[in-house]
């Protein structure tokens, strides 16, 4: 009988599955973006510098997938915004294809259908809790856009005055006088 060692050839499996999320307009500049692993890209610096490179290979390209810096990142465009979720290396591209659907789907139902930046940048506050919904650490929390955008897309007189974000008291202030 022959054993082969398979040490050091297989990774141990883990919960941390996105090292990253971010959307960036059709110039490469970051709308919004979060990373959850502080050993890959630790300081803004490196973000942008990572996002602009993310950028330039993608912004022409028909793939959905691209490997860059050790990192596997799975995109999608539409109109003026790039989405994108980013693994390791070793990551399974279909989890990440899953997160990032995830993320298209849902920021669309919230927009209504009419993805764009001028549009995300008046419902920024719902994207942010969105992505929160998505993604907590990099652990895949939810993956139904029906149910992220039922907890990122709740309304001011729905909630609690303690739980509102500034935006959503702010905004029943100037609607309702």
């Amino acid at each position: 009988m022959v054993h082969t060692n398979l040490e050091g050839s297989l990774f141990e499996p883990t919960l941390y599955i996105v090292k990253g999320m971010c959307i960036l307009d059709n110039e490469g500049n970051r709308i919004l973006a979060k990373y959850y692993d502080k050993d890959i890209l630790p300081t803004p610096k490196e973000q942008k510098a990572f996002e602009k490179n993310l950028f330039n290979k993608t912004h022409r390209a028909n793939a959905e997938i691209i490997m860059l810096d050790g990192l596997t990142c799975v995109y999608k465009s539409n109109v003026d915004l790039f989405f994108y979720a980013m693994g390791s290396s070793h990551e399974n591209e279909l989890l990440l294809q899953s997160v990032l659907n995830s993320l298209y789907e849902s920021v669309s139902i919230l927009l209504r259908r009419n993805v764009e930046k001028r549009v995300l940048m008046d419902n920024l506050d719902s994207v942010m809790l969105a992505f929160d919904e998505i993604c907590d650490g990099g652990v895949i929390l939810d993956s139904d856009p029906g149910s992220i955008v039922g907890r990122a897309a709740l309304r001011g007189e729905d909630v609690p005055l303690g739980e509102q974000t500034v935006v959503q008291v702010l905004y029943n202030l100037v609607n309702n006088y």
